[in-house]
């Protein structure tokens, strides 16, 4: 983790936590595995468009991210971004009437990934969570807790609230 390092020294003391929370969230995961922890992070630096952290996780992640994976952790973060507006409009204004009409946007490659449904909703879940919606958060865990456990969205939102905070910590 060379490059993650680099940015965790760049840290400050009051930031101290970040700095060890990316540390752990990257290589301790209990329920997901090496590839899925490193698409959910990359897709989370993507989200919230910070290049600096998503450079550093690709380099690091090396051999454990398939190509694949990066193109699906670029492809969530992409389709994230405009389905958590998009939902989050439709259930904040709370009209029946939007919810009928149909959305019209293109999502295919959440129901035919490069990788698995799992890690495509893995990734989704975890831009739900930073982006605060609702609707999405729901839709994706009932998703996931079909074929996995909670420990694996937990994982994931907890990958992305680090993420988050990191960059925060590193701006």
């Amino acid at each position: 983790m060379e490059r993650i390092n680099e940015l965790r020294s760049q840290m400050s003391e009051p930031v101290k936590d970040l700095k060890l929370n990316l540390s752990s969230v990257l290589t301790q995961s209990q329920a997901l595995s090496s590839e899925e922890t490193w698409a959910v992070a990359l897709c989370s630096a993507y989200f919230i468009q910070d290049a600096n952290l998503a450079s550093a996780i690709e380099a690091d992640a090396g051999d454990a991210l398939s190509a694949e994976a990066r193109e699906d952790a670029k492809a969530a973060a992409a389709i994230m971004a405009m389905n958590t507006v998009y939902y989050r409009f439709r259930h904040m204004v709370g009209k029946e009437s939007y919810s009928k009409m149909p959305a019209g946007l293109r999502m295919n490659r959440m129901s035919r990934p490069a990788t698995s449904i799992a890690l495509f909703e893995l990734c989704s879940i975890a831009c739900a969570a930073l982006e605060g919606c609702e609707l999405c958060i729901q839709s994706h865990e009932a998703k996931l807790t079909a074929e996995l456990s909670e420990n694996h969205v937990h994982e994931a939102v907890r990958i992305g609230a680090v993420i988050k905070g990191a960059s925060v910590a590193l701006s």
